[in-house]
């Protein structure tokens, strides 16, 4: 139930490799990335609802430091309880602390049933309130997506296909073939009791990955609609008791911009993505979503969030460290400057250059 692989082995070639013997790695963040750029960034993605993210997935890491030292984190044991958690140190570091050599991670037996399902909604919120009762019920949905109306219009015509301009849940659940039909029936009333609607189920591969296309490349079907746009992608995470008050503000922000701003994303876990579309080279509108993705970190932080669930710091929010992690920046800070004194790795991101 685990495997060690070098960093750029990506999640595609890795599950095609070990299908055979029945186990698959959960993490999808969409593109075929590489594994060991998904644990510098903590990627997460459609099943981090049910799997979680990177973080709870890497058992261990081989790692080069800025001086030339190896050192491993980690092993093959499901827990220990000796010493600092330096896996997690360097999962999500962002290339500031030391370079990922080797990978230790851990797997999950393929489920002997999976149903994939879309249903629409009236509202994003009544597609959100959805959500929030089916993860409350404890429900283990293993994808639960969100697409507002501006995508699914943008998904239709890259695709053709006729789905309603509405906001739309996708969905999968994994498990047993009765746990699998019970799950789906107990979320179909649950998405029903707040005006979902147009379901479409399937357990067959080939139509739910007909399912999936949409929601997998919604990035180029938005970008193919507004051609001579640059897309500004950003994201935010919050309690899911609060990711409807969230969503709502920041939509309602970004209709009152005058710029598009389709929102998706993993709601299911309280993550969700606003992709502004600006025109190249067109400084004020630039201003106005970057003032946007300000007053949206803003609202994560008073509602008990984070600026970034899975998008990373990099330079973009490095204004915000210090407001969400107070003292902790610094000790962050203490810790960069111990690995590498000399500010070579990725310098500028995450912690600020002196």
């Amino acid at each position: 139930m685990d495997v060690i692989v070098q960093p750029g082995v990506t999640r595609e070639e890795l599950n095609s490799f070990i299908k055979d013997k029945g186990l698959f790695f959960p993490i999808d963040p969409g593109a075929n990335a590489s594994l060991g750029g998904m644990a510098a960034t903590r990627a997460s993605g459609t099943t981090a609802v049910r799997y979680g993210t990177m973080r709870e997935n890497v058992l261990g890491l081989e790692v080069v430091l800025a001086n030339g030292n190896i050192f491993k984190t980690g092993g093959r044991s499901k827990k220990s309880a000796a010493g600092y958690d330096l896996t997690k140190l360097i999962v999500g570091s962002e290339g500031t602390l030391g370079l990922i050599t080797q990978l230790t991670l851990k797997l999950q037996g393929i489920p002997e049933s999976i149903s994939a399902a879309i249903c629409s909604f009236p509202t994003v919120n009544d597609a959100v309130q959805t959500v929030i009762q089916t993860i409350q019920m404890g429900i283990p949905i293993a994808r639960m997506e969100l697409v507002d109306s501006q995508t699914i219009e943008a998904c239709n015509e890259y695709f053709k296909e006729n789905m309603l301009v509405s906001p739309h849940l996708f969905l999968e659940f994994h498990g047993s073939e009765n746990s699998v039909k019970e799950q789906s029936e107990t979320v179909s009333e649950i998405a029903t009791n707040f005006s979902g609607s147009n379901f479409e189920w399937s357990s067959k591969s080939e139509q739910r990955n007909k399912l999936w296309k949409n929601r997998h490349n919604a990035f180029y079907a938005v970008k193919a609609k507004y051609p001579g746009h640059k897309a500004i992608a950003t994201d935010a995470c919050v309690p899911i008791s609060e990711l409807a008050n969230l969503i709502d503000q920041t939509a309602k922000d970004i209709n009152e911009s005058g710029i598009p701003g389709p929102i998706w994303g993993h709601v299911g876990d309280g993550n969700f993505h606003a992709t502004l579309l600006i025109k190249e080279g067109d400084i004020k509108e630039k201003k106005i979503a970057q003032a946007i993705i300000h007053r949206m970190c803003e609202r994560s932080l008073e509602l008990g969030g984070t600026v970034t669930g899975e998008h990373g710091i990099g330079m973009g929010k490095l204004n915000f460290m210090e407001k969400e992690h107070g003292y902790a920046w610094d000790i962050m800070t203490t810790i960069k400057k111990t690995l590498d004194p000399n500010s070579i790795l990725n310098p500028g991101k995450v912690i600020r250059s002196n």
